[in-house]
């Protein structure tokens, strides 16, 4: 397993890289001769970009839309190189290699200016490294900066060391996670976007290195870097997502409640559970087998039925089928050696294989993360998603799941190519390929959905990288059960957002330590209903009635206002698939010009309209902050409308079936039926989008 400790050396051993010779222009890019080689230079409608080094050449297509360079021109004397395009200027020193980019009068970012007592930078302003290269940017005094992925704590990520490395986390309470970008911005005009499949280490005004710098560490061979110049958040979301694509949009059905748990043991348990879904009138669109449920733990991935508990799999999806249910199934990329397609696989060499004997590598669980809490799995090939042969095999052994009436993959793990020694058939290997190994295998899947799904394509995937945000949705690991677990996963899916990705789920209730506690499950249903997704997921039972007639009785009013806000979160996913925001927004982002609301990021816009204030604490009390303007408490129930002047903070206290959300004065919310699931609006002759009303009615 990968740790977090990074080995960059001392930076009085670093040699900063000087500039050598002149630059000369080819076309619309700037060759500079440096001490480390020819660095490459280009502006376009994504900023500047630095690329130097070479690797591995192989177009993993984390890029959607090659850049549209500018012509340039270049001025250069014995101490600097000056290079022009538009209206950008980047000013480049030559011994060491500094910077500085303009955009008109305005400085857009700079090498850090952070000096050093004995040499002239804290750190190096460009080196070439043993394992990579290192370059910094210069931060403002309490600059904020913003994006990096999945992260469980501040989504401010000044101060921060942050680690882009997909790990199978176990949990919100740590930095590690499963969803990792190299992708930052700050509302102060600049954006940074590392183009590599390999870890970077982000010191992100990270005090033992520079607190007033930001360094970047790239385990690559090669520099690929874009400097953005957009001068909002938004603006800056959508640059990235028009460099590594937009989110499609996915199918109504998905917009719907997903009941899961690990898990249905049998398929008595799993159309019991189905019955009581209906018995009870919860509102529910789709119910997952996950991986135990469906698969032999011991022969597991090879897309068939566990045959000892499933005679009949497809009567037993019919049975769920005529109940109006969706059916997820869950998978991993990885083969058993108990099964006989590992060694068909291995055969063919569709498998990762081991450098060291160039046989299909053997991939080893960690059994630590095993034992009560999950079933220890035996060793296993990994699929080489490299290969285009093994590529279109797994994408092709999705159709008779999906002929059978299967709708949606639950795309779980990923992250499991850590050892140097593992070798894919492009010649990738180990580090250089962990990343980016989930973006193929999300691409994989969701083009299976595409082929072969009859109800519109539709992915879970719980890691990502550069470019996953394609191939929705994604969800939020595994939370322990607890008020933390709710807080991290809340800050999680805004942080993910922050970087481009907009669809997110939580694990409602939590995955692991379960105490049943009726307070948290409510409060976690309440807060997900204004998610792009919303699964009620995890260790036991997750059906409201399990916790209680209470607890029933106030998540079930969560879930039935999950459906009445259909239209509207139909339309904000139309905006989200045309600019790149997520439907949970961040203060930061919904309000950049109101710095005191960026602190509060414990509450967010849900689109455009609604401003939500989970409870993350028991006892129902909430302290929160409305921006400035008029707010009214949204409360389709209520009698009388509460008003609220913003600018201010405030608190409440909730009883367990309130909320705290709010809407502007003047603005109104599109409201749909009320149904259990959305085939009962298609047997209406209705859709997601249609609109039964409004609230507040003029």
């Amino acid at each position: 397993m990968s740790n977090f400790s990074v080995n960059v050396p001392q930076w009085n051993d670093i040699a900063a890289v000087n500039i050598t010779g002149d630059a000369r222009l080819i076309a619309d890019v700037v060759i500079i001769p440096t001490s480390v080689g020819e660095m490459a230079l280009s502006v376009s409608q994504f900023g500047l970009r630095i690329k130097m080094g070479h690797r591995l050449n192989y177009d993993y297509q984390m890029i959607k839309q090659e850049p549209m360079n500018f012509a340039l021109s270049v001025e250069q004397n014995a101490e600097q190189i000056v290079v022009s395009a538009k209206d950008i200027i980047v000013e480049f020193s030559r011994s060491p290699f500094a910077f500085v980019m303009r955009q008109g009068e305005r400085v857009v970012q700079q090498t850090a200016t952070d000096g050093h007592f004995v040499r002239r930078y804290r750190m190096p302003p460009l080196a070439r490294v043993d394992n990579g290269w290192f370059i910094t940017l210069e931060l403002g005094s309490s600059e904020p900066v913003y994006g990096l992925g999945e992260k469980w704590g501040k989504l401010d990520k000044r101060g921060q060391l942050v680690r882009s490395f997909n790990h199978d986390a176990l949990g919100v309470n740590a930095e590690i996670s499963y969803k990792n970008a190299p992708f930052a911005w700050s509302p102060d005009g600049w954006g940074v976007i590392v183009h590599t499949p390999a870890p970077v280490t982000h010191a992100v005004g990270y005090a033992p290195w520079s607190q007033r710098g930001y360094g970047i560490f790239i385990e690559d061979s090669a520099l690929d870097i874009f400097i953005t110049t957009a001068q909002s958040g938004s603006a800056q979301i959508n640059q990235y997502t028009e460099l590594t694509g937009k989110a499609p949009m996915p199918p109504d059905w998905s917009l719907g409640v997903i009941l899961s748990k690990a898990y249905y043991k049998d398929v008595d348990e799993l159309l019991a559970t189905a019955k009581a879904v209906r018995q009870h009138k919860m509102p529910c669109d789709v119910i997952t087998l996950d991986g135990r449920a469906w698969q032999d733990t011991d022969t597991r991935f090879a897309f068939e039925w566990d045959s000892k508990r499933y005679k009949d799999p497809k009567g037993v999806i019919d049975q769920l089928k005529a109940m109006d249910f969706k059916v997820c199934v869950w998978e991993y990329p990885l083969i058993s050696v108990k099964n006989p397609l590992f060694h068909v696989l291995a055969e063919k060499g569709w498998l990762i294989k081991d450098k060291r004997t160039n046989e299909a590598y053997l991939y080893d669980w960690d059994m630590s993360a095993f034992g009560e809490v999950l079933t220890p799995l035996p060793k296993s090939g990994i699929l080489d998603f490299t290969h285009p042969e093994a590529y279109a095999f797994w994408r092709d052994s999705h159709k008779p799941l999906f002929d059978m009436g299967v709708d949606m993959i639950k795309a779980d793990f990923g992250e499991q190519i850590e050892d140097n020694n593992m070798l894919a058939a492009n010649g990738e290997s180990g580090m250089a390929l962990h990343n980016v190994y989930t973006l193929l295998y999300n691409r994989c899947v969701y083009e299976a959905a595409a082929k072969y799904c009859k109800t519109g394509p539709f992915l879970f995937s719980r890691s990502a990288w550069i470019g996953s945000q394609c191939y929705p949705s994604q969800w939020g690991g595994d939370p322990q059960a607890d008020w933390g677990g709710l807080a991290g996963s809340l800050r999680g899916g805004m942080s993910w957002g922050l970087t481009g990705a907009p669809f997110y789920a939580t694990d409602v209730g939590g995955f692991y330590k379960d105490t049943r506690d009726a307070e948290l499950f409510v409060r976690w249903n309440q807060s997900a209903v204004f998610s792009a997704h919303m699964r009620l997921h995890g260790i036991g039972p997750r059906e409201p009635w399990s916790y209680g007639d209470e607890a029933a009785a106030a998540a079930s009013k969560a879930l039935s206002l999950r459906y009445k806000l259909l239209p509207y979160i139909h339309q904000s996913m139309q905006q989200a698939v045309q600019t790149g925001l997520p439907l949970q927004r961040a203060m930061v982002l919904a309000f950049p010009d109101q710095r005191e609301s960026w602190s509060f990021e414990d509450q967010f816009m849900f689109g455009e309209k609604l401003l939500v204030v989970p409870c993350i604490k028991p006892g129902g009390h909430v302290s929160f902050y409305l921006p400035k303007g008029e707010w009214l408490r949204f409360d389709l129930a209520a009698t009388k409308t509460q008003q609220f002047s913003g600018g201010q903070v405030y608190q409440l206290t909730l009883a367990l079936d309130e909320q705290a959300v709010f809407i502007r004065k003047g603005d109104q919310i599109p409201v749909g039926f009320d149904v259990e699931h959305t085939e009962a609006l298609k047997a209406a002759g209705h859709t997601v989008s249609d609109i039964s009303g409004y609230w507040p009615l003029e």
